[in-house]
């Protein structure tokens, strides 16, 4: 385990560096983050990354979808992270549907296809099919079968597995993204769902209110079992365009975030656990909200969007009450850039969110198979350099 001694000499712990530089208070170092659906790292850049280190063990998918691993501990180990996350089992009455070689239906009966390189790696899934497409009232609303949220299938294990992380001094991370906008859009498709919110809200709020409810289950079943020790509660929706929000934020604030404020309140009444949101994007007009909504973090900070690169001015007018996650530039200078380059990056993100506090560090959004492990290296190892207090 990783660990440094504070200026009173007492080793800091993973889980209590996490703690203090969320409650904006300067922990030893920056806390250092890797794991879960939206901080991750894909199978195509964990196999070169594990090729590079020496390690020959085949990764466990966390994300089919994305194409996600489960990090190997020899790699949370050598990349300095402190978090460690749960990952929720399928339903016992669920398995994909496979409807060809390259073609699914998952347990909510949306139709994603793969996207495959001319070398025939795997990326990821793309939406092709959504159950609710050709909803028109709220009563199509109702009779949408949804997936069972008590079904104690997917949890099992996963107490005694947050029992483990958080003994060994780990920051415990509940990786379940609890979406309400994106994931209702999911069920409708894009364009359906944002036409709606214009057109016919009744539908939009019906759909909401019953992601709401699905969602609510999924999580009090989860914090039944780990609330004691989760460090933080993953949730979420992308919000942001690379230009603007996706939505007008009036919108959001009358129709979507008095929803998500019931969720966050409810996570609050279950748990100490922190509030993590992530959203892509140019989101600066939001970021009040989520912190009047209670939310703790926000992540990844996309420096390439609108407004999100201004660090200083994100640090002057939310750093007080938002805790920053992420930050570096995973569009261009982590793929494309030289280790040095990433090293230099790296240097001006800490010294713009660290001080005082409120700064979590990861490679931005999840690690894509076109990032050199040379520049994993060079990134989290810079992390562990220039993150100490």
């Amino acid at each position: 385990m990783d660990g440094y001694r504070r200026s009173d000499g007492v080793l800091m712990q993973p889980h209590e560096r996490f703690w203090t530089a969320i409650e904006h208070r300067q922990p030893d170092r920056v806390p250092i983050d890797l794991g879960g659906i939206v901080t991750g790292i894909s199978t195509g850049a964990s196999a070169a990354l594990k090729a590079r280190l020496g390690i020959d063990e085949p990764d466990e998918v966390a994300d089919r979808v994305q194409q996600l691993a489960i990090p190997h501990p020899d790699i949370l180990a050598r990349l300095h992270v402190d978090s460690r996350y749960l990952y929720l089992r399928a339903s016992r009455d669920w398995q994909d549907e496979e409807l060809s070689a390259d073609t699914y239906r998952d347990e909510f009966g949306i139709v994603r296809q793969a996207a495959i390189r001319p070398d025939g790696h795997l990326l990821y899934y793309d939406f092709i099919g959504h159950p609710l497409s050709e909803a028109q009232t709220v009563e199509d609303i109702a009779r949408y079968p949804w997936p069972d949220p008590h079904d104690a299938a997917r949890y099992a294990g996963l107490a005694e597995a947050g029992r483990a992380i958080r003994d060994a001094g780990h920051a415990l991370g509940v990786n379940m993204i609890a979406s309400l906008f994106e994931f209702s859009w999911y069920l409708r498709g894009y364009v359906g769902f944002l036409s709606d919110l214009m057109t016919n809200r009744p539908l939009a709020e019906a759909q909401l209110d019953a992601m709401l409810e699905y969602q609510q289950a999924l999580v009090g079943e989860v914090l039944d079992r780990v609330g004691e020790q989760a460090t933080f509660i993953n949730t979420g929706s992308d919000l942001g365009t690379q230009r603007a929000p996706m939505i007008d934020p009036e919108v959001y604030r009358e129709v979507i975030w008095p929803r998500y404020r019931r969720l966050w309140d409810f996570i609050h009444s279950r748990t100490r656990a922190k509030i993590f949101y992530h959203s892509c994007g140019s989101i600066v007009p939001m970021i009040p909200l989520l912190i009047e909504g209670g939310v703790d973090a926000v992540h990844p900070v996309q420096p390439g969007a609108e407004g999100m690169g201004d660090r200083a001015r994100l640090k002057r007018e939310f750093g007080a009450d938002m805790t920053f996650w992420g930050g570096f530039d995973q569009q261009d200078t982590l793929p494309f850039g030289t280790p040095e380059q990433v090293r230099h990056a790296a240097r001006e993100l800490f010294d713009a969110f660290m001080p005082g506090g409120g700064f979590v560090f990861a490679a931005g959004h999840n690690i894509q198979a076109d990032v050199p492990p040379e520049n994993i290296l060079a990134l989290f190892d810079a992390a562990e350099e220039f993150g100490r207090y």
